[in-house]
């Protein structure tokens, strides 16, 4: 496959969550009159994507307002996340994706180096981190990964696709929210 881009369909696919398996994006997207978001990060380990998730879950009424919904994609092992939280933790699932066959799938390429992936404002995520307590995990995944967002119609058609070019690059709860609506 290709790079997605605005206009395109998302092929189907099934996944599992850390609380259930063979759900497909089909049937995801149709519980919902309005868009969903997948956002695509790291692995649960990653305390930039705790911090990620922390906010989302923090922000989830801000985001779904216009109707919408938002699943959060990691290579984490199912076994994993389910036992560092409890379903219903979270106001949205977690896609797991220990194989990172959708990574592959839709080109959501990891950087070419540690130097290549962070920024000013990884910099200033990674202090948010410390300063709440996260602390790192087991490493999962490709640990260079990059994040993406891709909002999608009922119809699975692509509305917004961000790649993002460095892992702090991940759109906050008021982007998310706009290009929910």
């Amino acid at each position: 496959m290709a790079k997605l881009t605005a206009g395109q369909t998302m092929p189907d696919f099934t996944y599992d969550t850390p609380f259930a398996s063979g759900r497909t994006l089909t049937e995801t997207v149709q519980k919902v009159e309005g868009k969903t978001a997948l956002v695509f990060l790291r692995y649960y380990g990653c305390t930039l994507c705790q911090l990620d998730i922390r906010q989302f879950a923090r922000e989830q009424e801000k985001i779904t307002a216009g109707g919408g919904q938002m699943l959060v994609v990691l290579q984490s092992d199912p076994a994993l996340v389910a036992g560092e939280m409890k379903e219903g933790d979270l106001p949205f699932d977690i896609i797991c994706d220990p194989d990172q066959k959708l990574y592959k799938d839709f080109e959501i390429n990891p950087a070419k180096s540690k130097l290549g992936m962070v920024d000013f404002k990884t910099i200033g995520k990674m202090k948010q981190a410390k300063s709440a307590g996260l602390e790192h995990g087991k490493y999962e995944g490709d640990e260079l990964q990059l994040p993406a967002v891709f909002v999608l119609d009922r119809e699975r058609t692509v509305t917004q696709a961000h790649y993002g070019k460095k892992v702090s690059d991940v759109p906050d709860a008021d982007t998310l929210a706009a290009w929910l609506r």
